[in-house]
């Protein structure tokens, strides 16, 4: 700009134009006049300063507006340059951690691959894996060991071209992968071998398959059945020293009696024996009778359980079978010291409408005999002042069971003899030849838990009595 203004004034100077306008500075005669010429050249600087200033107002405004521009571009750049550069730190960081996670999980991922590994190869069931084609996966050592072939032979190969002898068909490995549900499958040979065959489709895994696990339970089936049996062979061994102490009470007595009267017998004159001793002779001969027929209402109580023992269970109404056995109580049951259960006062109280339960009839009146032989036992004990025998017994039906409470208000059970009351063999009083009963109750606990599903408990407090719950099972 002041480049142009400069030649504006040059040009002026040089031209006619110029030379007519300073004739103004020029008096008539010729001579200038100095003075005008300084003013107006005073002007003239004046008016281009001023327009030089106006020029130099404009480019510094112009400048200034440019530099802030130029500031403020700088500072969004600074700024863009902060913020790329903490984002690639911040992305450097994110990678750097993903990096390290990646490299945590594939650590990680190894180690669960060998940990599984592990304990495939620990495992001491055979396992086998399978695809849907029936083509072998997964062979463990245990199925090494067991089959004698070895995984690199095995894997790929059907399963029963390469296991010709597995107890298993196509067809129940095919129910399992549709179905997608476990099953286990059981397997014996003649009692030699137990195997337990565990099938599972193979769940959230893209690969459809199943997994076959081979237990040997031989051991443990042949332990569980021989505790079973010993359970049973103490059970009926207890039934049958119950009832044995339940014959020798009435054969005591006949043999009191006829001792009795062997002695009168002896006598050497008949007709003190007839004088004298006909009451007592009557007195022997009545209680050898009542005996006897305690020791044959036991007998046929016996052959009648040994008869029906083994039976399937049946629908039954359980309170005419209570009624039946407190009937069959009153003539097998008594206690050496002469109290006999028929003359115990017996409250019966039976809800109304009860269901009928699922029972074995003859062990049930076990059950029922054992606990009524608890009960007289332990109220032949009772010493109590003013003490009056009483059993009561409740029959209700609450939910899906019925429950049976049986109360005798005798000597009750140390906490003790509530523990071991339902251990084979266990008895209140370990003289069993004193005449005071075998009061072992494993035969009825074990029939109610193992034959009726149901269960079985005792409450008892040594000076005020026992209740026995019985509770079994409804079928609706």
């Amino acid at each position: 700009m002041s480049h142009k203004l400069v030649a504006c004034c040059l040009l002026l100077l040089a031209s006619d134009g110029f030379a007519s306008i300073t004739d103004v500075f020029k008096d008539e005669d010729g001579h200038t006049k100095w003075q005008h010429l300084a003013n107006f050249s005073a002007g003239l600087l004046i008016t281009l300063l001023t327009i030089t200033l106006v020029f130099l107002a404009i480019s510094y405004r112009n400048a200034w507006r440019v530099n802030r521009e130029l500031t403020e571009i700088k500072k969004n750049l600074e700024e863009r340059v902060r913020e790329r550069t903490a984002n690639l730190a911040t992305t450097n960081s994110k990678l750097e951690a993903e990096i390290a996670e990646h490299r945590e999980t594939t650590q990680r991922l190894v180690a669960s691959e060998s940990y599984i590994k592990s304990i495939l190869d620990s495992m001491p069931l055979m396992l086998i894996g399978l695809n849907k084609e029936m083509a072998i996966t997964q062979w463990n050592p245990a199925a090494e060991k067991i089959t004698g072939a070895k995984s690199d032979m095995v894997l790929g190969k059907n399963l029963w071209e390469a296991y010709p002898t597995i107890t298993l068909t196509p067809e129940q490995l095919k129910e399992v992968l549709d179905s997608g549900s476990n099953r286990v499958i059981q397997h014996s040979q003649r009692g030699q071998y137990y195997f337990d065959i565990t099938l599972y489709a193979l769940q959230g895994n893209d690969e459809v398959g199943i997994v076959i696990l081979l237990d040997d339970v031989t051991k443990r089936v042949k332990t569980e059945n021989r505790m079973i049996e010993l359970d049973k062979m103490a059970s009926m061994g207890e039934l049958a020293a119950t009832m044995a102490q339940d014959i020798d009470t009435p054969l005591q007595r006949i043999s009191q009696s006829l001792g009795q009267v062997y002695a009168l017998a002896k006598s050497d004159d008949p007709d003190a024996l007839a004088r004298e001793h006909c009451k007592t002779l009557k007195h022997c001969l009545e209680t050898a009778l009542e005996s006897s027929e305690y020791a044959s209402a036991i007998v046929n109580n016996l052959a009648d359980f040994a008869l029906h023992q083994g039976g399937s269970a049946q629908l039954v109404n359980v309170p005419e079978v209570l009624e039946h056995t407190i009937e069959l109580a009153g003539k097998v049951i008594s206690e050496p010291n002469g109290l006999k259960f028929r003359d115990i006062p017996l409250h019966l109280q039976v809800e109304e409408k009860l269901s009928s339960a699922p029972c074995r009839i003859a062990e049930l009146q076990q059950v029922f005999l054992g606990i009524f032989r608890h009960a007289c036992y332990a109220l032949g004990r009772c010493k109590r002042d003013g003490f009056s025998p009483l059993i009561t017994v409740d029959v209700t039906e609450f939910y899906d069971s019925i429950w049976i409470k049986i109360n005798h208000n005798g000597v009750g059970l140390t906490p003790e003899e509530q523990i071991n009351i339902f251990e084979p063999y266990f008895l209140n009083n370990p003289d069993a030849s004193a005449g005071l009963g075998t009061q072992r109750l494993s035969f009825a606990y074990f029939s109610i838990t193992e034959h009726h599903h149901g269960q079985m408990a005792v409450t008892s407090d040594i000076d005020v009595g026992t209740t026995f719950h019985v509770q079994l099972q409804v079928k609706k």
